[in-house]
């Protein structure tokens, strides 16, 4: 993967563990209703993967955890 948007990948997959951990689900919860595997989300969390998710897989993990999408795209400097 190209390395151009590393951070953001990071950033993201970090943001998606944290809303999930404060709804307080487990990632096979959040797979579940987001109808993905559980791996795939696994590494979409794991700030070392880098892991690349399409928007449609960003907007239905957002409709899971019933937050906006923009949420999982706000990033700290």
């Amino acid at each position: 993967m190209n390395n151009k948007h590393e951070d953001y990948y990071i950033q993201t997959g970090l943001n998606i563990s944290f809303y999930r951990k404060r709804q307080k689900m487990t990632q096979i919860e959040l797979a579940e209703k987001a109808n993905i595997s559980r791996t795939h989300l696994s590494n979409i969390e794991a700030p070392n993967m880098h892991t690349a998710l399409s928007l449609e897989t960003l907007f239905d993990l957002a409709d899971a955890l019933e937050i906006p999408p923009y949420k999982l795209l706000e990033f700290k400097d």
